[in-house]
């Protein structure tokens, strides 16, 4: 059965500084008519200002006055667009090294990531990097852009080239689907537009990639998990009995019928009816917001996982994790945490640092045990009761976890189950 819920890809981009990554971006939403006239007289007023000739197509993504005044990007800036086939959200993250975490969080829930590679330039340390956290962060498509071709004469032999380095560090990555696509972001070559100055390339535009990609498939359909976010009472009298447990399904497919158990108390029962919005349906799949009723008057509350009889998470307490240390501050030795997962909270005590991860070699070092923002790294951690898990490269839903100061109330850091 193919389910339709392929209308909205998200992808992240990624590049060293001076790839031209919001040039690409700038390109992409103004070829493909996604700019409004409001921004583009804004975005032509600013380019005269500074004195360019023509519109300076960055600045319709460099959106903080610090980004526009230094000509980089800070932050993660999202942006929306749509064609009439697909809408998008485009993550456009830094590339510094100092901001790794910004780029963590622009990626987690990208389906793409599309990497940046200066053709001058080649394959250098910063797209190893952002590639390795692409893999990481379990991306399924990689689309490697071979920018400024305009400025090596568009030469087949140097896309090549490249295409080979890539491929020699990438051979020890986990990435699935990876294409290389020959680019001018200043010109438009070959971004929503094909270019006549490479007619030795047989592929697609980017456009055209991201439009065709197919991503239906990169949801896990076999494992059934429903985080329950809130019980419904309506307690009116049209629905004096109802008692439904709402959320979004992380994976899997629920049916009218199917039997289940509630996690963590295992109690088993048949599912009644499932509600999406007004509606009963007779079967829903990720990522739908749907209430559920049960055959049995079991005990359910947020934080409880609705699972299929048959196939169950592992209920773990103690777990090793990927994590990407947010913070400022450092990580306190065996300090308390709240961790969500799903609709999970739970107090939780990073019990040890197996070894940190050199992200620019890939080596591992199990000497320094000290966590501190950007650091990439192996824990072990213990909650104080168990959690439903996932690997997070089986669903990367059910698979990752945040972790929260007790005292200040922020996000410290965010993992990925091993």
């Amino acid at each position: 059965m193919e389910i339709n819920n392929n209308q909205l890809l998200r992808f992240t981009t990624a590049g060293s500084v001076d790839d031209g990554k919001s040039t690409l971006i700038g390109r992409l939403l103004f070829d493909s008519k996604s700019i409004f006239e409001d921004q583009l007289e804004s975005v032509s007023a600013t380019s005269e200002k500074k004195g360019h000739d023509g519109v300076d197509l960055a600045l319709f993504t460099d959106g903080l006055k610090d980004e526009r005044e230094q000509g980089i990007t800070i932050d993660v800036a999202y942006r929306y667009f749509t064609t009439p086939k697909r809408k998008f959200i485009i993550a456009d993250t830094p590339g510094h090294i100092q901001y790794t975490r910004n780029m963590v969080t622009g990626a987690s829930t990208a389906n793409a990531a599309v990497i940046l590679i200066d053709a001058r330039h080649g394959v250098i340390e910063q797209t190893k990097r952002h590639s390795f956290i692409a893999s990481l962060l379990n991306i399924p498509h990689l689309i490697v852009c071979v920018n400024k071709m305009d400025l090596v004469e568009y030469s087949e032999e140097r896309f090549n080239e490249i295409i080979g380095q890539f491929e020699e560090f990438s051979s020890k990555l986990l990435v699935k689907d990876v294409r290389f696509i020959p680019i001018s972001a200043l010109l438009g070559d070959n971004v929503v537009n094909r270019s006549e100055n490479t007619d030795w390339y047989q592929g697609g535009t980017l456009l055209n990639i991201l439009e065709t990609l197919h991503i239906s498939s990169d949801i896990n359909k076999i494992d059934a998990r429903f985080p329950v976010q809130t019980v419904l009472r309506p307690q009116s009298d049209e629905h004096r009995d109802y008692r439904g447990y709402a959320g979004r399904v992380a994976s899997g497919i629920y049916r009218v019928g199917d039997e289940v158990a509630v996690l963590p108390s295992g109690f088993t029962s048949r599912i009644t009816s499932i509600n999406s919005g007004e509606q009963q349906v007779e079967e829903a799949y990720a990522p739908m917001s749907i209430a559920i009723t049960l055959e049995d008057d079991i005990d359910v509350s947020r934080g409880d996982m609705i699972v299929k009889k048959n196939n169950q998470p592992e209920g773990e307490q103690e777990f090793d994790v990927m994590l990407c240390w947010l913070h400022n501050e450092p990580a306190r030795p065996r300090a308390k945490y709240t961790v969500m997962h799903t609709t999970n909270e739970q107090r939780a005590m990073i019990k040890e640092v197996v070894y940190k991860i050199d992200i620019n070699s890939y080596m591992r070092n199990s000497e320094d045990k000290d966590l501190r923002m950007n650091d990439i790294s192996r824990v072990k951690i213990r909650t104080t009761h168990r959690l439903m898990l996932d690997s997070y490269r089986d669903n990367r839903n059910t698979g990752s976890i945040i972790l929260i100061d007790e005292n200040t109330n922020e996000t410290v850091a965010a993992g990925m189950i091993v």
